[in-house]
């Protein structure tokens, strides 16, 4: 019978006031909320531009980041490794930033915020940014998890949920098209 009268545990949002006033109140008792905030010191700086690779809007990317992070507290999965964790927030991220990108097609909306252009103080590497933002989001993503991150294609595909000779192909197209762009602004200049 005492089974029966247990209090339902808090949501979400009731757990994350509970940590952020620093109560110890009721907190998952497999993966406390302050995991959180490792995660995101060790793998933020993969998230954020990975989820700003589709988006083209740091704004957008770091509600991506959060929106990540909550899923890691909510879901609170078990992994075997930490790259096994990064590339479940990766593989989210990317879930995250696609399913954003599918709202704006149907809900179109006027842009307020500009794009966050290339943070290097080397032209020719803001340049080589500002070609990569002109490539479509599907080639933008391989693209950056490539080069930036350095996954390898099986990899790639594991995140994206994708064959790996579809990455294979991406990748192709969007070199192709990187070249393209760049032999365009290099004549167009």
């Amino acid at each position: 019978m005492e089974g029966i009268l247990i209090p339902p545990r808090p949501g979400l949002l009731a757990r994350l006031r509970l940590w952020l006033a620093g109560s110890p109140g009721e907190r998952a008792p497999d993966r406390p909320l302050e995991d959180a905030a490792l995660v995101l010191r060790r793998h933020g700086d993969a998230i954020l531009p990975l989820a700003f690779s589709y988006l083209h809007r740091r704004d957008e990317a770091e509600d991506v980041l959060q929106d990540t992070l909550l899923q890691y507290i909510q879901k609170a999965p078990p992994f075997s490794s930490q790259e096994h964790e990064k590339a479940w927030l990766l593989r989210v991220a990317a879930n995250l930033s696609k399913n954003r990108l599918s709202y704006w097609k149907r809900h179109p909306q006027e842009e307020l915020s500009d794009l966050l252009p290339g943070e290097s103080d080397d032209p020719a590497l803001a340049a080589v940014w500002d070609c990569v933002k002109a490539l479509p989001p599907r080639y933008r993503a391989v693209i950056h998890l490539y080069y930036y991150e350095q996954y390898s294609t099986g990899e790639i595909a594991g995140l994206l949920g994708k064959k790996e000779s579809t990455v294979r192909s991406l990748l192709a197209r969007g070199r192709a098209l990187l070249r393209d762009i760049w032999e365009e602004d290099e004549n167009g200049d």
